[in-house]
């Protein structure tokens, strides 16, 4: 397993040792001991899994604390551009982000520490994302943060998604009030 540190401080990109003959392949998904050695000491609690339609946009989504969440995130089938704005105040790239294009295909995993806003865009029919969380879900702790904000810049690819009316009816950056510190 290879863990490549991105431009933002706690962003991690897992690239998975797959063995694949005729059979198939294997892969180890998740190694306690190896992402420890990165800083990444949480329990996971709960496993979510999505499956969406080429178009789809999820996002950006957070938990607040005491209910914060992690998130070890990666595509079983089809694929994803996936998004995350740092919302972490004090942090030197606040209101940044990072992409990443998770498949089936590249196996790619992408851990997201508490204190960032998250969120994908399909891009193939009946895609399957999944991901570990290190807090259970809490809707009062819930917020979110406009995909197609101004301000944040974000290239999705897309003009048009298919999007949730909560995400649609997402607040920018600017009026977010974070309750994430950056340490």
């Amino acid at each position: 397993m290879q863990i490549i540190e991105t431009p933002i401080q706690g962003l991690l990109e897992i690239v998975p040792r797959v063995f694949g003959d005729d059979r198939g392949y294997f892969f180890e998904a998740y190694n306690k001991a190896i992402f420890e050695n990165f800083g990444v000491n949480f329990e996971f609690v709960q496993d979510n899994q999505s499956m969406s339609n080429k178009g789809v946009l999820r996002g950006m989504h957070f938990q607040n604390p005491p209910h914060a969440q992690g998130k070890l995130v990666r595509v079983i089938q089809g694929a994803v551009l996936d998004v995350v704005v740092d919302i972490r105040k004090g942090s030197p790239t606040y209101g940044q982000h990072h992409k990443v294009r998770l498949t089936g295909e590249n196996k790619l995993m992408f851990w997201i520490p508490p204190g960032f806003a998250h969120g994908f865009v399909t891009l193939e029919d009946n895609t399957i994302f999944t991901y570990k969380c290190t807090s259970f879900f809490n809707k009062e702790s819930e917020g979110s943060v406009l995909w197609n904000d101004p301000a944040l810049n974000i290239d999705w690819g897309i003009d048009n998604p298919i999007l949730s009316d909560k995400d649609r009816e997402s607040r920018p950056l600017s009026e977010l009030d974070s309750q994430f510190r950056f340490s």
